[in-house]
């Protein structure tokens, strides 16, 4: 069999913001269904927006959680344009501060790029970070990738960054649970490379929907909502309900 392509088609990416649109809309008709989602267990969940954004593209996200009880912080960096010197520092300062004046792990969701970086703070403070949930991100992605984006944007114009001496990404493995979702139509990441080589507490979920729907894709909130509101030491990998298994297609 030949090799699937690496790259989104043009096609996928010219119909992102009209798809984005119908996910949105689907959420309206779903929300009925999501008032039943598993309710929060009052831990902290952290998240982190994807490139060129910021808290208010995961707005409704947060306040969707928000309402089933969950404890959710944005966070708080403004437009995400990589992550350089100042990111790195002050996520693992906001990390910490959560871990301590809760005194339980937190949550972390990355949207795209925040899902690298999400990935990067559980490798860096496995001990501060309960599980992390990635939607459309790279996961794929090798260190050295990580680390030529994180010199770049150290490098960018971009007042108020410093440079690092050592590069964002952390060494060791990833030693905490991780959901990565994607889906098929994504016209911004290619979606093989948005799944974790199979190992224990990882896991893959596919959703119908685009890559800019994914922060208000009723699907994905479902899977969050079920996600973090599974007690810590009893995680297992996403069932969807009966009634919601059309919008999470079957693993081809």
């Amino acid at each position: 069999m030949p090799a699937a392509p690496r790259v989104p088609s043009r096609v996928s990416l010219l119909t992102e913001p009209p798809r984005a649109a119908l996910d949105l809309a689907a959420l309206t008709a779903a929300w009925p269904l999501l008032a039943a989602a598993p309710r929060g267990d009052g831990h902290p969940v952290l998240v982190l927006p994807g490139w060129l954004a910021g808290d208010p593209a995961t707005l409704l996200l947060r306040n969707t959680l928000r309402l089933l009880g969950h404890d959710v912080s944005g966070w708080t960096l403004g437009t995400n344009r990589g992550p350089t010197g100042r990111v790195v520092q002050e996520l693992r300062t906001r990390l910490d501060g959560l871990r301590r004046s809760t005194g339980r792990r937190v949550s972390l969701v990355g949207w795209s790029l925040g899902g690298l970086y999400a990935q990067e703070l559980a490798r860096a403070t496995p001990g501060s970070v309960r599980q992390i949930i990635t939607l459309g991100t790279p996961v794929a992605r090798r260190a050295p990738w990580v680390r030529r984006a994180s010199s770049l944007a150290d490098r960018g114009p971009l007042p108020g960054t410093a440079s690092v001496p050592r590069p964002w990404a952390e060494r060791g493995p990833l030693r905490v649970p991780a959901t990565s979702v994607y889906t098929r139509a994504d016209g911004v990441v290619h979606w093989s490379s948005c799944r974790y080589h199979p190992r224990p507490r990882r896991e893959n979920v596919e959703v119908r929907g685009s890559h800019l729907g994914l922060a208000h894709n009723p699907a994905v909130l479902w899977l969050l909502a079920d996600r973090l509101g599974t007690p810590e030491d009893m995680w297992r990998p996403f069932r969807a309900p009966l009634g919601l298994r059309p919008l999470f297609p079957r693993a081809r």
